[in-house]
């Protein structure tokens, strides 16, 4: 019988070992990159009210990260303790909160993005970026099946 090569399971579970690695690969570099007090998951938060939206609740930002409330309440208040976002009455629900960015937190995740920029330009010296903006497509469509089979 001729070899049929990994079965479907097996190149999946090869494909999200690698992005694992990567995830934890690159997560410590940007972590060495950040202020002292902050982690990748803060980071994370103010990128993301800046791609999606800020005016979020924090139940709706920790469902978007699948983490505990209670995680994203300790992220949520160092960021606030640092002036990065503010906690407004949510004004549809007088009973809870969303979160806004400031302009610090803009600035902040501006300021993180380009400190990341040298060790961007010596992994682009040592690989093609050109593979990657190939392959960048199908990772999308990967996150939004994905995406798609949480919430169902």
């Amino acid at each position: 019988m001729p070899d049929q090569g990994p079965t479907p399971e097996a190149t999946l579970f090869a494909f999200f070992n690698e992005v694992g690695i990567l995830a934890q690969l690159s997560r410590a570099l940007f972590e060495a990159r950040l202020p002292p007090g902050f982690n990748l998951p803060q980071f994370a938060v103010l990128n993301h009210l800046v791609r999606v939206k800020d005016g979020q609740t924090p139940l709706a930002l920790a469902r978007a990260f699948q983490v505990p409330k209670t995680s994203m309440t300790h992220s949520l208040a160092v960021l606030e303790r640092h002036g990065l976002i503010e906690m407004r009455p949510n004004a549809r629900d007088g009973r809870s909160k969303c979160v806004f960015l400031t302009e610090a937190g803009r600035g902040f995740r501006s300021k993180a993005i380009a400190d990341l920029a040298p060790d961007m330009t010596a992994i682009a010296a040592q690989y093609p970026v050109d593979r990657l903006s190939q392959v960048l497509p199908v990772l999308s469509e990967l996150r939004k099946v994905m995406d798609a089979m949480r919430e169902a």
